[in-house]
C-alpha cells in the first residue's frame, strides 16, 4: 500500500516531463525518426527505444520483477553493451512503435512507482530511495528529451521541474568525485542558490556554508547531466574551492 508521509507530487511532474516529451514526439515525421541526436551513435529512434528499455527494467526494479537492473546488467560484459542491447531492441521498429512501447512502459511504471511506499528502497545499483529513485527517472527523460530536442530542431523550454534535477545532481556529488577520483576539501560546505526558469531562487545546502554555486539552474542542470561541459556554462559561479570541485566533477548518472 502506498505510504502517505512523504509529498508525493514529484509523480506529477514525471508524469508531465514524460507527457511533453510524447507530445514532441506525437509531431514528428517517419525520417526525424532517424535523425541523429548529439549522442554519438544514436538517433531519436535509438534514444526513445532506451528510455522504453529502461523504464521496462525501472518497473521490474522497483516491484520484484524479473528484469531487475542489477541481474539485467551483470549478463552482459560491460555497462555500455548492456545499454546497447535495449536501444538494438527499437531498431527494427517504425519511429511510432518505438514511441507506443515506451508510452506504455512509461505508463505501468509510474502507476506502479505510485503504488509503493515512500519509504522503500529500490535496488537500482546501489539502491536508491522512493524520492530519488523517480527523480531519477525524470532527469533520465529530461536529459534524453535535451538530445531529442536538439536533433529535431525544436529548442527545449525549461521549466520548473528542473528543481527535481537540480536537487539529483547536487545530492549525486560525492558519486561524482569519486568517478573522477578526487577529494572533497576538509571543512567545506556548500550550497547553491539557483535561479529557476521563473526567476525564483532555489537555494540547496546549508545557510552558513563555506562555499556556493550560484546562477541559473538550467546551466547546472545540463552540466550534471553533461549535456554542455563547464565552459558552456559561463554564467555559473563558483565561490570557494568545494564549488569549484562541484563545478568541475558534475556527474549524475552512471
Amino acid at each position: 500500500m502506498a505510504g502517505s508521509g512523504q509529498d508525493r507530487s514529484i509523480l506529477d511532474d514525471f508524469e508531465a516531463e514524460q507527457t511533453d516529451l510524447r507530445d514532441l514526439l506525437l509531431t514528428l515525421a517517419e525520417d526525424e525518426w532517424l535523425t541523429p541526436t548529439p549522442a554519438e551513435g544514436w538517433d531519436v529512434r535509438d534514444t526513445v527505444s532506451h528510455l522504453a528499455d529502461t523504464e521496462e527494467i525501472a518497473h521490474d526494479t522497483a516491484t520484484g520483477g524479473p528484469r531487475q537492473l542489477n541481474t539485467e546488467a551483470a549478463a552482459f560484459d560491460s555497462g555500455d553493451a548492456f545499454t546497447l542491447s535495449g536501444v538494438e531492441k527499437g531498431r527494427d521498429l517504425a519511429g511510432p512503435d518505438v514511441l507506443d512501447w515506451w508510452w506504455q512502459a512509461a505508463a505501468k511504471n509510474r502507476a506502479a512507482l505510485g503504488g509503493l511506499d515512500t519509504s522503500a528502497r529500490v535496488p537500482w545499483g546501489l539502491g536508491m530511495g522512493w524520492r530519488a529513485f523517480v527523480t531519477a527517472r525524470l532527469m533520465e527523460h529530461w536529459a534524453h528529451g535535451l538530445d531529442i530536442h536538439s536533433a529535431t530542431g525544436r529548442p527545449a523550454v525549461d521549466t520548473d521541474r528542473l528543481r527535481h534535477v537540480a536537487w539529483i545532481g547536487i545530492n549525486a556529488l560525492p558519486y561524482a568525485y569519486g568517478v573522477v577520483g578526487v577529494t572533497p576539501p576538509a571543512g567545506r560546505t556548500l550550497r547553491f542558490d539557483l535561479v529557476g526558469p521563473n526567476g525564483d531562487t532555489w537555494s540547496i545546502g546549508p545557510a552558513d556554508a563555506t562555499d556556493t554555486v550560484s546562477g541559473p539552474a538550467g546551466e547546472w542542470c545540463r552540466l550534471a547531466v553533461q549535456r554542455i561541459a563547464r565552459d558552456e556554462a559561463p554564467n555559473l559561479r563558483a565561490e570557494g574551492p568545494l564549488a569549484d570541485l562541484a563545478l568541475s566533477s558534475a556527474r549524475a548518472f552512471l
